[in-house]
């Protein structure tokens, strides 16, 4: 069972990502932390990453994409993508790989959370790049170029939308019953 999890930055994919691997032993796979992992061995593609990660937009899809196909496995039981697809190329992209490997997603997971709620996490949690200017212009690029991809999902009826307020158990809970229909 391959599943995507969609949600502004901030949204709580990371944490909820976590209790979903757990419970149903998919394989992670999380863009932001490949990503960060890149710039954080300095290299060439973490470098040009990181200038466009500082101003809040989004990496090319073609090196998203690429970096995604390095991590699929023509043996994998299921795979959660976290943080990725972010845009309508990057999700056509995902079904063409799984296609070839005679594969697809079976479920789409949006975390629904109110923007002021989710400046307060982002500012709360630390990060380096987590400043309101940045977070805001975050939430922007997050509106044009990923919230496309709710009407994308849903045309296919993979898409449920999950109210991402509450303790993590309480959110944890609605997703599960979402992946068990």
């Amino acid at each position: 069972m391959h599943v995507v999890i969609l949600g502004a930055p901030g949204s709580g994919k990371g944490t909820q990502s976590a209790e979903i691997i757990k419970k149903f032993s998919l394989k992670h796979l999380s863009t932001g932390d490949m990503l960060r992992a890149e710039i954080a061995a300095g290299s060439e593609l973490g470098q040009a990453a990181k200038s466009v990660m500082d101003s809040g937009n989004l990496v090319s899809d073609d090196i998203i994409l690429g970096m995604v196909a390095n991590q699929l496995d023509d043996n994998d039981e299921g795979m959660l993508f976290d943080g990725f697809p972010r845009t309508l190329a990057q999700a056509e992209g995902l079904d063409k790989l799984l296609k070839e490997k005679n594969s697809e997603i079976k479920h789409v997971i949006q975390l629904d959370v109110d923007y002021e709620e989710i400046i307060e996490r982002m500012l709360a949690r630390g990060r380096a790049d987590d400043n309101e200017a940045t977070i805001r212009n975050r939430l922007d690029v997050y509106e044009s170029q990923t919230a496309p991809l709710i009407d994308y999902y849903l045309k296919q009826n993979k898409l449920t939308t999950v109210l991402g307020d509450g303790s993590v158990a309480t959110i944890f809970a609605r997703i599960e019953k979402a992946l068990t229909v």
